[in-house]
């Protein structure tokens, strides 16, 4: 499973959220940057190619909170049985 993989890489859910808010601000400060340097169409097209990373990184973010949820009841359940 992908979510586990992620999880004992290191990234916790916590981290796939600031990623999420970090590239709507990315994606914010691209289209800024782009629209004062290009013509409006491409800044249109990067601006909205880097704001579709968000929706991602907030459901890996959900994805990964339900994976350390569903851990902690693991844990709790073996440490209650001992």
């Amino acid at each position: 499973m992908i979510v586990k993989k992620l999880h004992d890489a290191g990234l916790r859910s916590e981290h796939a959220y600031l990623a999420a808010v970090g590239s709507i601000g990315l994606s914010l400060a691209s289209w800024l940057t782009s629209s004062r340097r290009e013509n409006l169409e491409r800044a249109d097209r990067w601006g909205i190619f880097v704001g579709e990373w968000a929706p991602t990184f907030f459901t890996l973010g959900l994805a990964l909170a339900n994976y350390e949820r569903d851990e902690n009841k693991v844990v709790d359940r073996q440490e209650s049985s001992v």
